[in-house]
């Protein structure tokens, strides 16, 4: 097993299980005891995890500091990008004036947007067309472009969604915390999102499980202040802290 391998296998162990064993390592990969300690040293030095003796604990939280292209992310985590859109679909009702903000989980809920007397909202570009295709009511909001996530964001944005009062917002997010809430890379981009959840009756989050325990630069909206859609939860911790669906859970 390659040592990249082995690094992707511990990190997945912790996901699961929040701490594990150099014997248990050992055991589950095959390597030499020397070996999965100096693995371990490496992803301490990394800040991917916490040494301790005799095996290792995940981080409470991992600190992102850039944003992949929408190119890069399109193609990750698709079936649950794919059953979190589908889901987040069948909350939209005939008399909802809902905004869908830019990102690939939240492009992923217009393919499943069945006919409606629906008003959408959206800053994203293809967003917008997407609905547009689909004949249904859609507005752009006006603003700066992002083109790493083909989102309008800034203050202009800002001060042209504040004529909207939505009944439903749908956001996604880089990051998941306990502490920090919602998070994302992008001081603008944080804007546009805090403007749609304070101005939102319901306030939804999109979010694969591997969004949870991340940070980024900005926090747009606390735990508490809006419910979650994912595939699963890897970290019981969450369920007290807000409304969590998780709809691809075994």
């Amino acid at each position: 097993m390659l040592t990249e391998e082995r690094f992707a296998a511990i990190l997945e162990e912790l996901r699961t299980k929040n701490a594990v064993s150099v014997t248990e390592l050992v055991d589950k990969l095959g390597a030499s005891e020397s070996t999965i300690r100096r693995d371990l040293n490496t992803l301490d030095e990394m800040g991917k995890l916490k040494k301790v003796h005799g095996g290792a604990t995940s981080m409470d939280r991992e600190y992102i500091a850039n944003e992949p292209s929408v190119t890069d992310k399109i193609n990750l985590h698709v079936e649950e990008k794919r059953a979190i859109g589908q889901y987040a679909a069948s909350m939209i009702h005939d008399d909802d004036f809902v905004f869908i903000d830019a990102g690939t989980s939240t492009e992923w809920m217009i393919e499943y947007i069945r006919d409606t007397r629906a008003t959408f909202i959206t800053n994203g570009i293809a967003h917008a067309k997407k609905l547009l295709n689909k004949n249904l009511k859609t507005y752009i909001i006006g603003g700066m472009l992002k083109p790493a996530t083909e989102a309008i964001i800034g203050a202009e944005a800002v001060q042209n969604m504040r004529k909207f009062n939505f009944t439903k917002s749908f956001l996604g997010t880089n990051g998941i915390h306990l502490d920090y809430g919602f998070t994302t890379t992008d001081m603008e981009e944080a804007m546009v999102k805090m403007e749609a959840a304070n101005r939102s009756f319901a306030r939804v989050v999109l979010a694969d499980n591997s969004k949870f325990d991340k940070v980024t630069s900005v926090t747009f909206a606390g735990i508490e202040k809006a419910c979650v859609i994912t595939d699963r939860l890897t970290n019981d911790k969450y369920i007290d802290a807000t409304v969590i669906k998780e709809v691809m859970k075994l």
